[in-house]
């Protein structure tokens, strides 16, 4: 199979590509070459979805079974390759969003509705991530005429993470002495790896199945504590877990899901609907997620090969000086 990968370079667009040559694809990627290594095996094309002279250099006289669009956030960019790919792919397998989803985060996510309202030639400035990301599939369904595949992930981790989640909980915890951990231990994550999101979209694609799926980890996955203990054991830090309860963190002013990465405080924020994603028309299509002790063990052999002052975690993450300042005041309480 012949797969054209818009992106390609970096953690979810690198992983299908991996995946694809892993399967003995002919894989083509189509980027700027700014935000990553090439991926060897694959050919890469350079190039800016947002110039309409490059991708139409990109299509000219080639054509492809599978296009994989890893790296679209703007209705009216998305739009422009897609009718620039139409007549030239089978399939558009689009990598959207749980988060576009209509009413989501604040509304539970249901299996297969529509998104936010969201022109499919919005721009940059045209609402949020989620919103914008329901104008790129409309951009999408309008634009090629074809199979169109939508990918709807949750949380997605694993190695190359550069949202810097559980990166930054594995620096952390790595660096042992008292750590905050936030909440109920026993509160349940949902969390998918990269690699399982390129397997399942790539199966699909190959299976010539179209429509929408959620793609994400079980339901009443691995709870938080279960989380940061695998983090402390591949660490092998001797790092100690102290637990503060969600009142006194919010009455403290920590940050949910960003400044404590996952940590979510229902249901003023919503986040808790992230552990309760609909999962099953997606494993009815094959979806099939490997164990997180594997994604937390993969993703610390990929980090400790960067040195910490390189390590990007976007702006995930807390001070330390306000970690110290929170576990002492909360010490000073238990006393």
């Amino acid at each position: 199979m012949k797969v054209l990968v818009i992106g390609g370079s970096v953690f979810l667009g690198r992983a299908v590509v991996e995946e694809a040559l892993a399967r003995g694809h002919e894989v083509t990627t189509f980027n700027r070459g700014r935000s990553g290594p090439d991926v060897p095996g694959a050919e890469a094309v350079r190039g800016d979805r947002e110039v309409r002279a490059d991708l139409e250099r990109l299509a000219e006289g080639r054509s492809w079974d599978l296009v994989v669009d890893t790296s679209g956030y703007v209705p009216r960019v998305v739009g422009e390759s897609a009718r620039a790919l139409s007549g030239h792919a089978g399939v558009y397998a689009f990598v959207s969003s749980v988060s576009a989803v209509d009413g989501f985060p604040g509304n539970p996510a249901g299996e297969d509705p529509d998104g936010w309202p969201c022109a499919s030639d919005a721009g940059p400035d045209d609402g949020d991530y989620g919103v914008r990301k329901a104008g790129c599939e409309r951009a999408v369904e309008q634009g090629f005429d074809g199979a169109v595949l939508t990918v709807r992930p949750g949380v997605i981790l694993g190695p190359g993470e550069r949202v810097g989640r559980l990166p930054w909980w594995l620096t952390r915890i790595s660096k042992g002495g008292r750590v905050l951990a936030p909440g109920d231990p026993e509160a349940r994550l949902q969390l998918v790896d990269a690699r399982d999101v390129a397997i399942f979209t790539l199966d699909a694609a190959e299976r010539g199945t179209s429509g929408r799926f959620l793609v994400s980890g079980p339901a009443g996955g691995a709870g938080f504590g279960e989380w940061l203990e695998l983090c402390a054991r591949v660490t092998g830090s001797g790092a100690e877990l102290v637990w503060v309860d969600d009142d006194f963190l919010v009455e403290q002013g920590a940050g949910a899901f960003v400044e404590l990465p996952l940590w979510s405080v229902p249901p003023s924020t919503g986040t808790d609907n992230f552990w309760n994603v609909p999962t099953a028309r997606a494993e009815a299509a094959g979806l099939r997620v490997r164990p997180l002790a594997d994604t937390v063990g993969d993703t610390w052999a990929w980090l400790r090969e960067i040195p910490e002052g390189e390590r990007e975690f976007g702006k995930h993450g807390m001070a330390a000086e306000k970690e110290a300042a929170i576990l002492a005041a909360w010490a000073a309480r238990s006393a």
